[in-house]
């Protein structure tokens, strides 16, 4: 296993971690320009701090900085309750593909959708097994455009609290399941991001990490688990403070050849987006030292 004790060469942010500090928005180019500062190689940018700052300017940007992309946040949302929703969601994850083309990213994160409608708390049906067949007809539209424009694709199973409204992919199974029908010969086209926050828990888990072999493991991304957790969504830890064996998954994961970057994701409302982004980084790059 890689020794990140002396160093932060193979940390990456995800600009989420980053994205309010002291209750207000971080720009993107700031949070890239301190991250450069710093000396982070790598990033991972949402979509919507992308359109504020605009493509164009932000791959110019990346460029100049010499920054990286071990990702990009996201696509994905693929299931429906009509024709249109099934156009939009088609026609969205293409956009979001151009995107990760331009910026250079490393694979296109797939967070896939829950029931349809439940997001916006209009549950359209209680079928999970259909939306779960959507999802995977989603990625199957998508594959051939990412194939051939060199661009991996990444799924990212979601806790199970999740299940109803943001992904019904919710197990590293489940999404290697999908990859083993679309793409069976691990082309490196499609494969899977593993994010402790969400797989932690998982009896199955060594195992099917195993499963996946180098050529699906596109992502890794860390935070830690609170107890108590006062938020599903916004209550992350820093790594380091809950109760993820982080050494040990990291461990499994090397262990397949996986060599990337650990990029950190971090949604703290109350905690970590209440500070200023510098310090945030600063603990980042300490945390992942001491921890990973």
């Amino acid at each position: 296993m890689r020794d990140f004790s002396t160093d932060h060469r193979w940390l990456s942010i995800n600009t989420a971690t980053v994205r309010r500090q002291l209750g207000v928005d971080w720009p993107l180019p700031q949070i890239l320009d301190a991250c450069a500062a710093r000396g982070i190689r790598a990033v991972s940018p949402w979509r919507d701090q992308v359109a504020a700052a605009g493509l164009d300017a932000t791959a110019r940007q990346l460029r100049a900085l010499g920054l990286e992309l071990s990702g990009y946040c996201r696509g994905g949302m693929f299931t429906y309750s009509d024709g249109a929703g099934r156009q939009t969601a088609r026609d969205d994850n293409r956009r979001a593909l151009d995107e990760a083309c331009t910026l250079g990213a490393g694979c296109l994160v797939l967070v896939v959708g829950g029931l349809p409608g439940a997001l916006e708390g209009r549950t359209a049906h209680r079928d999970i097994a259909a939306a779960r067949e959507q999802v995977s007809e989603g990625i199957a539209a998508l594959l051939d455009d990412a194939r051939s424009r060199g661009m991996p694709l990444a799924i990212e199973p979601l806790h199970p609290m999740y299940a109803a409204d943001r992904a019904c992919i919710n197990t590293l199974a489940q999404s290697l399941d999908v990859c083993d029908a679309l793409d069976p010969s691990r082309s490196g086209a499609l494969g899977v991001a593993v994010d402790v926050y969400h797989v932690w828990w998982d009896p199955q888990l060594e195992a099917q990490i195993r499963r996946a072999g180098r050529e699906r493991l596109l992502a890794f991304h860390v935070c830690d688990w609170l107890v108590p957790t006062t938020d599903l969504l916004n209550d992350r830890g820093m790594m380091g403070d809950g109760v993820i064996d982080l050494r040990r998954i990291r461990g499994w994961v090397e262990a397949q050849g996986y060599a990337g970057y650990s990029e950190v994701e971090v949604f703290s409302a109350a905690h970590w987006w209440q500070r200023a982004g510098g310090e945030v980084l600063d603990t980042c790059i300490d945390r992942h030292r001491r921890c990973l």
